[in-house]
C-alpha cells in the first residue's frame, strides 16, 4: 500500500472510531462488560494507529523538505546535517510504516483475549516429553520478555524431568495475536542424551493455543455441565492425595471433558477445569465456523504424527524452520531461551504483506 492508499483507508476508519465512541456511551454497552471491553480495546488500537499515521506523514514530509533543500544547499556542513537528518528520519519512517500496515490488518476476534496454552508430547516417547518441557520453558521466557502474566493451570511431569501434559494461561497485551502462530505440531531433530550410538532422533510435540472464553460467549446452561470429584494422584503421579480434591467437568451436549488435580483445593480445581473447558469449547465452535467457509481446513493440533509439523527445531544444524511460511533462523539456542521474535517477526511480515494485498484488491 502507498501512503495515499493508506490515507484513504484510514479516512474510513475515522468513521468507525466515531461509531465506537457513540456505542461506548450507550447504556446497553455500559451494562455489558464483555462488549464494553472489546469495543474499548478496538477504539484504543484505532487511536494508536491514527497517532502513528500522523507521525509517519510528518516524517515523510520532513524527508521531502530536506531532500528539496539539498538540491540548492552548497554549504558542506549544512549538507552533512541534512543528510544525517534524512537518514534518521528514514529509519523512523520505516518502523512507523510497518506499525501502521500491521495495524491496518483486519482484527481477529480473538486478538483482545487472553489465552490458554496446552503442550503435550506426541511421537518420540521420553525424548518428546523432554522437548515438551524445554518448549514450555521457552514460552515462559518469551512471556517474561513481553511482560505477560503466566498462570500454571495444570502440569504433569515425567520421572526424567520431561512433561506429560501442561496447561497454562497467558494474560497481557497482544497475547493471542503473537502466540496464535504456535498452534500445531513442533518437530525436534537431535541426538537424545539417552542415545549411546549418537543417532539423530525425530520427535514431536503438540501445542494448542486457545483464546480464553466466558460462559456468556458460549451460551452454556448449568444443566449442560456435569461435575465429578475424585482423589488426586498428585503432581506427576508421585504421591496420592488423601482427599477428593480433583475435579472433572463434562460438557454434556458436546461430550468434551476436562479434569484438574493441580491444586489441593476442590474449588480451585473446579475453576481451572472450567477455564480450560470453556477455551476448548470456544476453539471447537470457531473451528466449526471456519470449516463452513473452508471444508478442507485442518485442526490446529492434528494427530501428532512426525509427518505433520508446522515447525522443526534441528539441533545439529542450529536451525529453526517454520514450514507454513518457509522462514528460518540459524540461532536455535536463542529461540529456546524465548527469543521467538527471531522467527515470529518474519511470519508477521509475510502475514501482513499477504493481508494488505487482499485489502488492496477490495
Amino acid at each position: 500500500m502507498t501512503p495515499d492508499d493508506i490515507a484513504s483507508y484510514i479516512e474510513k476508519l475515522h468513521s468507525r472510531s466515531s461509531e465506537l465512541e457513540k456505542a461506548l456511551a450507550s447504556p446497553e454497552i455500559l451494562s455489558d462488560m464483555v462488549q464494553f471491553r472489546r469495543l474499548s480495546q478496538e477504539l484504543s488500537k484505532l487511536n494508536t494507529l491514527f497517532a502513528d499515521f500522523d507521525r509517519w506523514e510528518q516524517i515523510l514530509q520532513s524527508i521531502s523538505d530536506d531532500k528539496e533543500m539539498l538540491t540548492t544547499e552548497t554549504d558542506s556542513e549544512m549538507r552533512s546535517l541534512l543528510e544525517d537528518e534524512i537518514t534518521a528520519y528514514s529509519g523512523e519512517a520505516e518502523i512507523l510504516e510497518g506499525k501502521v500496515q500491521l495495524s491496518l490488518l483486519p482484527p481477529d476476534p480473538n486478538d483482545s483475549k487472553n489465552i490458554i496454552v496446552g503442550i503435550k508430547p506426541a511421537a518420540g516417547g521420553d525424548e518428546a516429553a523432554l522437548f515438551a518441557g524445554e518448549l514450555f520453558r521457552a514460552y515462559l521466557h518469551f512471556a517474561e520478555s513481553q511482560n505477560w502474566k503466566v498462570e500454571i493451570l495444570d502440569q504433569s511431569d515425567t520421572d526424567l524431568g520431561g512433561i506429560k501434559d501442561v496447561s497454562f494461561s497467558l494474560a497481557g497485551s497482544d497475547v493471542f495475536s503473537k502466540m496464535k502462530f504456535e498452534s500445531g505440531v513442533h518437530r525436534v531433530q537431535r541426538v537424545p542424551t539417552t542415545e549411546a550410538g549418537g543417532r539423530i532422533h525425530t520427535s514431536t510435540v503438540t501445542v494448542a493455543v486457545m483464546p480464553e472464553a466466558e460462559a456468556v460467549e458460549l451460551d452454556i446452561k448449568p444443566e449442560d455441565l456435569r461435575f465429578d470429584v475424585f482423589r488426586s494422584s498428585g503432581a506427576g503421579g508421585q504421591h496420592v492425595n488423601t482427599t477428593d480434591s480433583a475435579v472433572r467437568v463434562t460438557h454434556i451436549p458436546s461430550g468434551l471433558s476436562v479434569a484438574s488435580q493441580q491444586e489441593k483445593s476442590q474449588h480451585r480445581n473446579k475453576e481451572i477445569a472450567l477455564r480450560i473447558l470453556y477455551a476448548r469449547l470456544l476453539e471447537h465452535k470457531q473451528q466449526q465456523e471456519q470449516e463452513k467457509l473452508a471444508a478442507d481446513k485442518r485442526s490446529q493440533v492434528g494427530t501428532g504424527d512426525r509427518s505433520e509439523r508446522i515447525r522443526t527445531y534441528n539441533f545439529p544444524q542450529n536451525r529453526v524452520t517454520d514450514h507454513r511460511y518457509n522462514v528460518s533462523t540459524f540461532d536455535l539456542p536463542k529461540v529456546m531461551q524465548g527469543d521467538f521474535p527471531l522467527i515470529l517477526d518474519q511470519i508477521l511480515k509475510i502475514t501482513c504483506e499477504k493481508q494488505l494485498e487482499e485489502l488492496r484488491q477490495i
